[in-house]
């Protein structure tokens, strides 16, 4: 397209007003058009089509069309250098409304995979798509995008950069028919998980002692589950916010940071002897790298995502530095969570050591605590298991989602997160806090006045809690005690 300057700001492919159009750089020589006065244009989405909130948010990705000339290749460390707007409007007549204008920097990463001879002109590189523009919502129908490639010989802006032939962007949101679906999901789960949140708490306040670390990490990661639950996202469809992207990482981080945080606890609370048991402080070695990790992962998400609330064409990707920076950073990110993963394996082992040596007590029991104590172990070690189910699940969700927020950037290399793996890990997440505020709620029920005669003569009035939670109203139970390293056996 091409540009003049008493023309208008903003120029259309398509349409009533599209502007003058030109097929190749040959026909702009012939014609003595300049290079900075040609404007590539796009418009999105297509004709005849319209975006909707529902997409929730826009990536889109630059890839150059590079023919091989003899006397213009593309030298090393070759960069570009962008004059981009990006423009919006409601309506096929009105305006068009800037939203945003940047002069940004590309490098280029292109590869002729024949031999650099005179025959071979005309052929085209091989290049890496390169992040351009991320939108954290979708709030109107139409937008434009003009792009012009500014040449400037004596401070070497754009010199060495081959002969580019064309653009091409390619852009992607997300399904609006899933947008809808994961609206309903989070919008019934919320009330699910506020209710057994509350009901958790109120049998917790019914108890005549205070309540024990455990019960009240169990709380923080109910609040943790709504707090992520609340479909927030349903204002995205009426209003223009842009941030919301952002906004649900640093929700997905919380939530990431207490579920982690809580394992080690859960775990951690049935191996403690009774006198290191129910401090926050023992676990400060395990706890503080999980939270320092959970806060680079929100530096580094501030990084991109904070910076493109004001301009949506920055990409930490864009240079050596900011992609070896974040390449390191999801690597490492990667090889923590599964070392947590065997850490917590490890401590599930002890959990399931420390049980079995505490079995050899059960014999010397009356049959109804001894099979009382056999059901609560059976059903302890299944909820166990079912937590390392869910620690697994979710680290491979985590490592997942980490390399596909970057597949575009990394080349070849792609990975990709269908929709049912994300709302079945979402779900997951949901029904493993339900269960767990529901089965370590304090139980109020009793049996008793039992009578036996064992080896060491009657034994009257055995108190059996009916619950296979570890607190009741008086205080941990058998299992809770049952579990912690005694200073006397």
């Amino acid at each position: 397209k091409i540009k003049y300057p008493e023309e208008t700001k903003w120029f259309m492919p398509w349409g009533v007003d599209q502007c003058e159009k030109i097929k190749t750089f040959d026909e702009a020589m012939a014609k003595r058009i300049e290079a900075n006065n040609i404007v590539f244009a796009a418009h999105i989405p297509m004709s005849k089509n319209e975006m909707s909130p529902w997409f929730q948010f826009m990536l889109v990705i630059l890839q150059f069309d590079i023919a091989f000339k003899m006397y213009n290749q593309i030298e090393e460390g070759a960069v570009v250098t962008i004059d981009v707007g990006l423009a919006y409007r409601d309506d096929l007549f009105s305006e068009w409304t800037e939203m945003a204008h940047s002069f940004e920097h590309r490098n280029l990463n292109c590869n002729f995979t024949a031999e650099k001879t005179i025959e071979n002109e005309g052929r085209y590189y091989v290049c890496d798509p390169l992040p351009f523009m991320e939108v954290g919502s979708v709030a109107h129908k139409y937008y434009l995008i003009n792009i012009r490639l500014p040449v400037n010989e004596h401070k070497k802006v754009n010199i060495g950069i081959g002969e580019i032939r064309d653009i091409r962007l390619v852009s992607i949101h997300q399904n609006g028919g899933f947008t809808q679906v994961w609206f309903a999901m989070k919008t019934f789960l919320t009330p699910s998980i506020l209710i057994i949140m509350i009901w958790y708490w109120r049998r917790i306040t019914l108890m005549t002692r205070p309540p024990v670390l455990l019960e009240k990490v169990i709380f923080a990661l109910g609040i943790s589950m709504t707090f992520i639950n609340i479909p927030v996202e349903w204002f995205s469809v009426g209003f223009n916010w842009t941030w919301m992207l952002l906004f649900g990482d640093i929700r997905q981080g919380i939530f990431y940071s207490m579920l982690l945080s809580f394992w080690i606890i859960f775990c951690g609370e049935h191996l403690m002897d009774q006198m290191e048991r129910n401090r926050f402080s023992v676990y400060w070695k395990q706890v503080g790298p999980i939270v320092f990790g959970s806060f680079c992962l929100f530096i580094f998400d501030m990084c991109e995502r904070g910076v493109q609330l004001t301009n949506p064409f920055y990409s930490i990707w864009a240079s050596d530095v900011g992609t070896e920076l974040a390449m390191s950073f999801i690597i490492v990110a990667g090889i923590c969570a599964c070392l947590y993963f065997l850490f917590l394996c490890f401590m599930v082992f002890q959990v399931f050591r420390n049980i079995s040596g505490k079995r050899t007590s059960l014999p010397a029991m009356s049959k109804a605590r001894r099979l009382h104590y056999e059901g609560l172990i059976f059903r302890f070690k299944f909820l166990m298991l079912v937590t390392l189910t869910c620690a697994a699940m979710t680290i491979i969700f985590f490592i997942i989602s980490q390399v596909n927020k970057g597949h575009w950037h990394w080349g070849d290399r792609t990975v990709q997160v269908n929709s049912a793996f994300f709302t079945g890990i979402y779900g997951m997440w949901n029904l493993y806090v339900f269960a767990i505020m529901f089965l370590y709620a304090p139980s109020h029920k009793r049996y008793g006045n039992e009578q036996s005669n064992g080896d060491g003569g009657a034994t009257s009035g055995e108190d059996i809690q009916l619950t296979t939670t570890i607190t009741h109203v008086d205080g941990p139970t058998e299992l809770y005690k049952m579990t912690g390293k005694e200073a006397q056996e």
